[in-house]
């Protein structure tokens, strides 16, 4: 590694850093103007807030990480060009393959960075992030938001079905559950109870206000109880919203809760897929940004560095909006997650060749 290279990557990871120290605290700010009425009225604890505000730091990041780091980029980079650094680099005989080199092993540092982070930190700080919310801002008292529906209706079993209307991670608790069980399309039993909460020690459920109806020919058989423990063949994850279970599993965790619900035959199969392939997609996009953002800002241009960042601003926000479109679609029909997902970077891809090669010449 020569001065040169020294050089750009000491420009390339101190800019980003300098990037996310700014961005992180802004969207500190703004979620706690959102928030601040509910957290007074709930009284929530001062150091579960404090424990609240590094896991959004670290979920907000990483959500938008490609805006970081195209931004930065672009700033520098612009930077170089207007102190017309880049030209005196490239008259002297190096190559813009060569000048580019130093920006893709910053690329490499920051995408395994990324992948390390999604693998082990973020599913952490996402359950955190998560659980404060459902907690004491959806389901945490007379003072908790609404408007969001963290209603989960998942099939279990062969014509087995179960709902709740939301769930507490931190209390292990699910609100007015229901388990349906089918027999040749026919209702064969019901039970409803106004909560269920899983016990760690015995290994069972505890339903409160606890009605079983069971469906016969002549006659329905009605069981009624104030408090009942129960086994059940459904895992604790059944009862959590669906999105929210995938983002807070590790790598092996993920892999091996997807071999269950592919076993399972599950319908939610594809939004799991999704953020899998999501944790080695946007990674990869850390090199595709980098090339787009040294094409686009290395040359001086008439506008200086804003119009180099208003190009790259245009530019990031398109990637994050193909990101979040195909990512719904591979939800919601029958687009391959895999495809839905790695889209994105390939159109991207092919403009980053594209603008590359007008950089060349």
């Amino acid at each position: 590694m020569d001065i040169l290279d020294k050089y750009i990557l000491k420009k390339y990871l101190s800019t980003f850093v300098v990037m996310l120290a700014l961005f992180a605290p802004i969207g500190i700010i703004i979620d706690v103007s959102e928030k601040i009425n509910f957290l007074i009225e709930n009284k929530v604890p001062f150091l579960a807030i404090v424990v609240y505000y590094y896991n959004f730091t670290v979920y907000f990041t990483n959500l938008l990480f490609p805006i970081f780091l195209f931004l930065s980029v672009i700033w520098f980079t612009s930077k170089l060009a207007n102190d017309t650094e880049i030209i005196a680099i490239l008259s002297s005989g190096i190559s813009f393959n060569r000048f580019l080199r130093p920006f893709i092993m910053g690329a490499t540092i920051v995408s395994i960075f990324v992948l390390l982070m999604g693998f082990f930190i973020v599913p952490k700080c996402s359950e955190g992030f998560n659980n404060f919310r459902y907690t004491y801002l959806v389901s945490g008292g007379s003072g908790a938001m609404t408007g969001q529906n963290t209603d989960v209706y998942r099939e279990i079993g062969d014509n087995q079905f179960i709902y709740v209307n939301s769930f507490n991670n931190v209390s292990k608790t699910a609100f007015s559950f229901s388990l349906e069980k089918f027999k040749k399309n026919r209702l064969e039993y019901k039970i409803i109870a106004s909560r269920i909460q899983w016990n760690p020690k015995t290994k069972n459920y505890t339903m409160y206000d606890y009605t079983k109806r069971t469906v016969g020919e002549l006659g329905d058989k009605i069981e009624k109880m104030d408090k009942k423990d129960a086994k059940f063949n459904f895992d604790l994850e059944d009862l959590t919203p669906v999105i929210y279970i995938a983002e807070t599993l590790n790598l092996g965790e993920l892999n091996r809760f997807i071999d269950k619900e592919h076993f399972r035959g599950s319908s939610n199969i594809n939004v799991y897929l999704v953020v899998l392939y999501k944790k080695y997609s946007i990674p990869a996009s850390a090199f595709i940004l980098t090339i787009i953002a040294v094409a686009v800002s290395s040359m001086k241009r008439r506008g200086g560095m804003g119009l180099s960042l208003a190009i790259g601003i245009a530019l990031a926000f398109a990637f994050i909006f193909f990101d979040k479109i195909f990512g719904v679609l591979a939800e919601k029909s029958s687009i391959p997650p895999f495809l839905a997902v790695w889209l994105p970077n390939m159109i991207f891809g092919i403009l980053a060749i594209f603008l590359l090669r007008n950089a060349k010449r």
